[in-house]
């Protein structure tokens, strides 16, 4: 796909991640589905090809800089939109069992689609709220990692993904400039929910992009049951304020 040339040298080079000519195409598939959609529903504002492949593709490929060093197992992910950072992570390890969570329906029709067109097996799609899914004993503490992008704030993010990490497991936040500010506000929150921060790791993307930061957080105890509170609660009313 035209635009995709560079992806190989370009995670090679920002992500020390190496891709083959299979997983290339299938996210050059990706985002030629991605930009077929947007003509017809909105999807995503990021629409040009050289756009996905930065913004998108490579952005929540950068989530392996976190994850390399533990087991990946079974990854939800909280807010999923059009796909990221979940399905090209799939795409980058296919032995993961994933699990996409989106509340919005025509985003979740998108999602069963590329699952389709990619063949891509162990993927579960969700049309729910978070907070929901938190509570259901199916997925309350059953992941080992729980991961968002662009979702929410991190003392609500915490609230949305630690529930539904096993103890050991990992909570992932693609996060911008905004990171290490969070990361203060966060820490009545992350006592609360049992997480514990264990890096913040800054990530450069061609283009000069600003700021990026993966925050890992581990969660080191189990979290209260009453956490998450209803739909809409922790936004309107996050942890520690």
């Amino acid at each position: 796909m035209n635009g995709f040339d560079q992806l190989t040298s370009e995670a090679e080079q920002y992500l020390s991640l190496s891709l083959s000519a299979n997983q290339v195409e299938s996210l050059a598939r990706f985002a030629e589905m991605l930009m077929e959609w947007n003509q017809k529903i909105s999807l995503t504002a990021i629409r040009s090809a050289d756009e996905i492949r930065i913004k998108h593709i490579l952005d929540s490929l950068s989530c392996h800089l976190a994850m390399q060093h533990a087991p990946i197992g079974h990854v939800i992910d909280i807010g999923s939109g059009a796909g990221f950072p979940g399905i090209p992570l799939k795409i980058l390890y296919p032995e993961m069992r994933l699990s996409l969570v989106e509340s919005v329906n025509k985003k979740t029709q998108f999602l069963s689609h590329v699952v389709q067109e990619l063949g891509l097996s162990e993927v579960e799609i969700l049309t729910e709220r978070a907070e929901v899914i938190g509570q259901q004993d199916a997925h309350r503490a059953h992941y080992d990692w729980a991961a968002a992008r662009a979702v929410a704030r991190l003392p609500v993010l915490a609230e949305y993904l630690l529930p539904l990490v096993k103890v050991g497991g990992y909570m992932l936040a693609q996060k911008g400039e905004s990171a290490p500010s969070e990361l203060t506000q966060a820490q009545t929150a992350l006592e609360q929910l049992g997480g514990e921060v264990v890096k913040s790791i800054p990530v450069k993307l061609p283009g000069d992009l600003p700021g990026r930061y993966l925050v890992l957080i581990q969660k080191v105890r189990p979290t209260p049951d009453k956490f998450p509170r209803r739909a809409g609660i922790p936004g309107k009313r996050p942890l520690g304020n």
